[in-house]
């Protein structure tokens, strides 16, 4: 029988699981050496850096972690758009999925 990688291994495990099922979460993991599931991180990834972490010096830990913040919630998931959701923000995509399933059910 073939075993995952090493590097997946420790996303496969039962204690991993388990943690999830506690948070009642759902893991999205495809088959080894398959991109597609990390396309989106590795675009979100390269985004932070190029217009967010590059763009100054940072003296602190504490200013990388305000300016990544405020990227992440203020820019990128509210006015920054993406090709991948019909070039809207992320909150923007969010709402209107909800609006749908709540129009759904109603």
């Amino acid at each position: 029988m073939l075993r995952p990688p090493v590097e997946l291994a420790q996303y496969t495990s039962h204690d991993f699981k388990a943690l999830l099922g506690e948070h009642e979460m759902v893991q999205s993991l495809s088959r080894p050496r398959q991109c597609w599931d990390n396309a989106v991180a590795e675009s979100f990834f390269a985004s932070l850096k190029l217009e967010c972490i590059y763009r100054q010096s940072w003296a602190t830990r504490a200013q990388v972690r305000r300016a990544i913040f405020d990227y992440v919630e203020v820019f990128y998931n509210r006015r920054r758009l993406h090709s991948a959701i019909g070039y809207c923000p992320p909150a923007e995509h969010e709402a209107k999925l909800q609006h749908h399933t709540t129009a759904e059910v109603a």
